[in-house]
């Protein structure tokens, strides 16, 4: 297995970006940014005001997550769809069509919504015991800051699970999570060092971003107009986001893993 450089794995993300353009334009417009505006229109907007003590937005807040969680899940099953695809397009050599590499995402959707569902309870498990035993040593908001820094060890051992299933054509979701885990194997500070940066400055981009069209729209008397336009705008922001991390993901994989089998949906699992 190589080394992972993370130069050479951003100019490769960049590449694969820029030489698929036109597909990728596609795919996240349909999986990405669409789900996106649709739980804008569908989801309620929180009422947080001035003046509400801490228990009030906490009940407030509350309330919203019950709500909306019926709504925003469903809606966030087509972005794992719209992951595949793109991770399909990004991993065969043999440069499949956007409807072939749909239908290898649609096989392994299944089995890829279990890892994450299976991902997703360990991590939540592992976290409040991680918590737990910091908040008996230390402040509960050092406590907090200090066991999220903890969960990135094993949120990258899991971060290549979906270039396995695609290139490996894997449909056994614990498998998947076996050979995942295998592949970043002993290149977790590499990989941190790829994609925590990364990350961040996305992050950094988007805050200043959505502060900059939040000052744009402040003559904006119709607040849902308002809230309609800056949602477009951070839905197309995230969406390239998305689409870039996945490039990420891809490229890290690329020199990690091993060279791309060739595209064939009927081949076994």
């Amino acid at each position: 297995m190589g080394i992972l450089d993370s130069s050479a794995a951003w100019h490769s993300a960049r590449r694969m970006v820029w030489a698929n353009r036109d597909m990728l334009l596609a795919i996240a417009g349909v999986f990405f940014l669409l789900p996106m505006l649709g739980a804008a229109l569908a989801l309620p907007v929180p009422q947080i005001t001035q003046g509400m003590s801490q228990q009030q937005m906490a009940d407030v807040l509350t309330r919203f997550y019950t709500v909306s969680a019926p709504i925003a899940l469903p809606l966030s099953l087509p972005m794992l769809v719209g992951y595949l695809t793109i991770l399909a397009v990004f991993l065969d050599r043999d440069r499949p069509t956007v409807g072939t590499a749909l239908m290898l995402a649609l096989r392994l959707f299944p089995s890829y919504l279990v890892t994450q569902l299976v991902c997703a309870l360990a991590l939540s498990v592992l976290w409040v015991v991680v918590l737990g035993g910091l908040m008996v040593i230390v402040p509960q908001a050092i406590a907090v800051v200090i066991s999220l820094l903890v969960m990135i060890y094993p949120l990258i051992r899991l971060m290549l699970i979906g270039p396995e299933m695609v290139t490996q054509r894997l449909l056994n979701p614990f498998r998947a999570i076996a050979a995942g885990i295998a592949r970043s194997r002993r290149h977790v500070i590499g990989m941190a060092l790829y994609f925590v940066p990364a990350v961040a400055l996305f992050v950094v981009v988007y805050g200043l971003l959505m502060i900059v069209i939040g000052a744009a729209l402040a003559n904006v008397n119709q607040p849902e107009v308002q809230r309609m336009v800056s949602q477009v705008i951070a839905g197309i922001v995230v969406a390239t986001g998305y689409t870039y991390f996945t490039a990420i993901v891809a490229s890290a994989y690329q020199q990690l893993g091993p060279r791309p089998q060739v595209f064939n949906p009927s081949s076994p699992s």
